[in-house]
């Protein structure tokens, strides 16, 4: 059974006094980790990418937690991970706005205090949730936005790169395609174009819990647009007391019923997967929303559901063994 928050009750059998006697002992939680690389309507040519992407994700920060890591570390890793990789609409590879820039967001949260950093309609970085990190550890604050979280970074000694590196000739093609478009909107499931958030969840060897999301928002995006990814309870949520969770697809209705702290809180009386069907049901029947949902509750075990056509995520199911998905 488990005990506390971050370890289970064993039961070792030996022999006192010539009598069979079970005595308890405490053994550390398994470390888990779980990525996801967006739920949308991924195109066949591209789900080897995802894949791809979000395995190598799994592996990398997936060897950092074997060897030690935060829960903390290990999900600014694997996200960093998806952001330099130009499959996804994160950092580099991001959709551009209506006025043909790349604006970002992203949020980090650690579940053992419910400390939580986040920035929204940042450009010029290619790491945005390491920019998050640091409003959490060294502001007294919890979320910068625009020209307030440029400066930060700046003092924080976050190098901004040349726009040119974080834009992608896909992106700049698909601009062009829909910038005159009147017919255009954000909530198009079947669209031949993936809307690629990404996140991680990971559950440490001390039994803390930590969440993390970014995104590059969704196409032709008014300036100053932000989503769900940036807002605490919508685009991630950790609480060591019940779960930690990591949501994507289409920001305005997962804002509406702050699709992270729903499953997190049906954690606390549900199984994890069963949290995260709910949630996705929840999200489709009360605002006609879109999207999916990764996690892992206070006892280890993973959930992910989404109601897109697809959703490319990995998880670790023994100490260097990924198991990768993109559809049902």
């Amino acid at each position: 059974m488990p005990v506390g928050e971050s370890n289970y009750i064993s039961f070792l059998k030996i022999i006192y006094r010539g009598k069979i006697r079970l005595v308890p002992y405490l053994t550390p939680m398994k470390a888990k980790l779980i990525v996801h690389g967006g739920a949308w309507n991924i195109p066949e040519s591209l789900e080897a990418a995802h894949l791809a992407g979000v395995r190598r994700a799994a592996q990398e920060a997936g060897a950092l937690l074997a060897q030690g890591a935060s829960a903390l570390d290990t999900v600014e890793a694997a996200v960093n991970i998806l952001e330099a990789d130009s499959t996804f609409d994160a950092g580099r590879g991001a959709f551009l706005n209506e006025r043909g820039e790349i604006e970002l967001d992203a949020m980090i949260m650690d579940g053992r205090d419910l400390r939580f950093g986040a920035v929204a309609a940042v450009q010029n970085i290619l790491h945005p949730v390491s920019l998050a990190r640091r409003v959490m550890a060294h502001t007294e604050h919890c979320f910068l936005v625009g020209g307030g979280a440029q400066d930060f970074a700046r003092k924080a000694g976050i190098a901004e790169v040349d726009p040119r590196e974080l834009l992608t000739e896909r992106e700049r093609v698909y601009y062009e395609q829909i910038r005159h478009d009147p017919d255009f909107h954000t909530r198009l499931p079947f669209d031949d174009h993936p809307m690629d958030t990404v996140g991680a969840v990971a559950l440490d060897g001390a039994g803390n819990l930590a969440a993390a999301t970014s995104t590059g928002g969704t196409p032709r995006k008014l300036a100053g647009r932000v989503g769900d990814s940036p807002v605490v309870g919508a685009g991630a949520y950790a609480d060591n007391h019940c779960g930690a969770v990591s949501a994507t697809g289409w920001g305005e209705s997962i804002l509406k019923v702050l699709l992270s702290k729903t499953v997190c809180d049906l954690m606390a009386t549900h199984s994890a997967s069963e949290a995260a069907r709910q949630g996705i049901e929840r999200l489709a029947r009360r605002v006609n929303g879109l999207g999916g949902v990764i996690g892992i509750d206070r006892h280890g075990e993973y959930a992910f559901a989404y109601n897109t056509p697809k959703m490319a995520f990995a998880y670790l199911r023994a100490p260097g063994e990924v198991v990768v998905s993109i559809k049902r």
